[in-house]
């Protein structure tokens, strides 16, 4: 059984930094494609940045710059450092497993596994 569990939420001001980690089991990192969702009030969940098994990743315009994807594959881990936070960032961040080693095209459809959420909420 996967299970993903979120970590590193909190609150801070504009232009602060935030790391977010992913602990995984049942499922092994290293194979597959994972990402970072969020969902913000009232808005869809939307794709904030992936990484394949070969390291390719991408990121949403909106946090291209400012937020750097990383896994940890001997530890089963999946990270999301998060730099220069806007008010606009604020959102619950999940992150995500692939069916398949692939999902940079940041498709909820492509992800099967989903964390619990953790809040990210950035004050101006």
């Amino acid at each position: 059984q996967v299970q993903l569990v979120e970590s590193g939420g909190g609150s801070v001001q504009a232009g602060g930094s935030l790391r977010l980690s992913c602990a995984a089991s049942g499922y092994t990192y290293s194979s597959y494609c994972m990402g970072w969702f969020r969902q913000a009030p009232g808005k869809e969940r939307e794709g904030v940045a992936a990484i394949d098994s070969d390291g390719s990743i991408s990121y949403a315009d909106s946090v291209k710059g400012r937020f750097t994807i990383s896994k940890d594959n001997a530890k089963n881990t999946l990270n999301l450092q998060m730099n220069s936070l806007k008010p606009e960032d604020t959102a619950m961040y999940f992150c995500a497993a692939a069916r398949y080693d692939y999902g940079l095209a940041l498709n909820l459809a492509d992800f099967g596994y989903w964390g619990q959420g953790t809040q990210v909420t950035v004050s101006s």
